[in-house]
């Protein structure tokens, strides 16, 4: 190539900016993209971010340009922020309006001059109508719309007169959390309520999983929980699109737990608080409703107990005016019987005298026959008695002389033969005591030949050695 025709590439930078400045000078655009790459630096409250164009099938990138955004650019995101309550972060669909800017040092950029708030207000209220509408449709046999109220299996469920077992679903950072658990601890009325916490995000579209995990394990865990709280502390619009999804709605409007929904949200509704037994914009007031609930349940018994005890008293001082007239009665009656019948008292009371004197005469008379026979009779007795025990005593010394005389001769009687048969006089008569290891033997069957006897007779030991042992018939000593 001839030297002669290169251009510096200042030249060509030059070009290109004269030809850009002269197709859009002047001229902005409404684009749709999504925001990645945010940059913000607060000091001069400059925002730099890519916007991206992806294939709506494989998500692939198709067209990405740099972007900034300073002065009217910069007051129009912090607007954006205010109103939807959604700060400028990466991987949010916007409508923004640009104008197309070449540097040629920056290259090609996108000024941004406004960003359009009712387009991701409608676009987030478009995927709630959306997702209503599904559920609607494909749970209609625990949800309903009436009017413009939705009922639930959930939101017809009864609270228990009393809740004092409660489930937290909520991040363990949250200061929602934390604002709960004081509310709770410090009540006025001093309620004591077990707290069971079951922590998890709270917020961003995938934790949907986690969050809707934690609400399966308050229900596997078989405790019967007066109610479950799902909290969480302030955000941003986006924030809460967590409880927009399908999946968490679907399980809140069919948990068969009554759900108290107080996820700091003041702006508007999410489906989940639609679709919960009651909805509360904070935690702090789901803790109050609690409290609330249960003193109402104390101003009840409250109120019972007083109207008990007014118709109590009502009903004592009916009776106590009916007792004195009864009491008045009767002894108006009293009177008038003692009075008809003080003659026939008079009467029965001589009649008694008379009779009781009559008996008491009448026993005189047989408690002294009776005293007579008494104090006669035991001398017989004593008499007769004594006779008898002399002679018993009698026949008991000559009895007991008889049988020690006759006891006397069987004694004598055993001792001479004690002595015909004692070891002695037997070896005296001629007899032997044969002795077999030194034991004495009584049956020849156990004496062997060889064995080694001793002989006992009166006067000596004879030591022997069994040369032969011969069985007889026993019998030549028989008389």
């Amino acid at each position: 190539m001839p030297v002669e025709t290169y251009i510096s590439l200042s030249q060509l930078s030059s070009q290109i900016k004269a030809v850009l400045t002269n197709s859009f000078f002047n001229k902005t655009f409404w684009v749709l993209a999504d925001v990645v790459d945010h940059k913000f630096y607060a000091q001069k409250g400059y925002h730099y971010f890519c916007l991206v164009e992806k294939d709506k099938q494989s998500h692939s990138v198709i067209s990405k340009i740099q972007t900034v955004a300073w002065g009217a650019g910069a007051s129009s995101i912090d607007s954006f922020e205010r109103i939807t309550g959604q700060k400028l972060r990466n991987d949010i669909n916007v409508l923004v309006n640009v104008s197309v800017s070449y540097h040629p040092t920056y290259g090609l950029q996108l000024i941004l001059n406004d960003i359009d708030t009712t387009f991701t207000i409608g676009q987030l209220e478009l995927q709630r109508q959306q997702t209503l509408q599904r559920l609607l449709a494909e749970c209609s046999e625990f949800i309903q719309k009436v009017g413009d109220r939705f009922v639930t299996s959930n939101s017809k469920l009864c609270l228990n007169i009393v809740l004092q077992k409660i489930a937290v679903v909520s991040s363990k950072s949250a200061a929602g959390y934390k604002d709960f658990i004081d509310t709770i601890e410090t009540n006025k009325q001093g309620y004591k309520i077990a707290i069971d916490p079951y922590f998890t995000m709270v917020q961003g579209e995938g934790n949907v999983d986690a969050l809707y995990q934690r609400l399966l394990d308050v229900f596997h865990s078989k405790i019967e929980y007066d109610a479950v709280v799902i909290i969480r502390g302030g955000g941003s619009q986006l924030d809460f699109l967590i409880f927009d999804q399908f999946k968490m709605a679907k399980i809140v409007a069919k948990f068969p737990i009554p759900i108290i929904s107080g996820i700091g949200h003041h702006m508007n509704e999410t489906i989940v608080d639609l679709m919960a037994h009651t909805s509360v914009k904070t935690p702090s007031i789901a803790a109050e409703f609690i409290i609330a609930h249960n003193k109402s349940f104390e101003e009840e018994i409250l109120n019972m107990q007083k109207a008990i005890i007014i118709k109590s008293q009502q009903l004592l001082r009916y009776r106590q005016q009916s007792l004195s007239q009864v009491v008045a009665d009767l002894s108006n009656s009293t009177r008038d019987i003692l009075l008809s019948n003080r003659e026939g008292l008079n009467n029965a009371y001589q009649l008694t005298i008379n009779k009781s004197q009559s008996i008491i005469f009448d026993g005189r008379a047989s408690l002294n026959e009776l005293s007579g026979r008494i104090l006669s009779r035991p001398r017989i007795l004593v008499a007769n008695k004594l006779n008898d025990l002399h002679n018993l005593l009698q026949n008991l010394t000559s009895y007991s002389k008889r049988y020690i005389i006759n006891q006397r001769g069987y004694i004598g009687y055993y001792a001479s033969v004690c002595k015909m048969m004692s070891p002695d006089n037997l070896l005296r008569k001629g007899f032997a005591i044969l002795y077999l290891n030194n034991e004495i033997v009584v049956d020849a069957k156990g004496i062997k030949p060889s064995d080694k006897i001793k002989i006992k007779l009166s006067n000596a030991d004879i030591l022997a050695t069994v040369t032969s042992n011969k069985e007889t018939n026993g019998t030549e000593f028989n008389l």
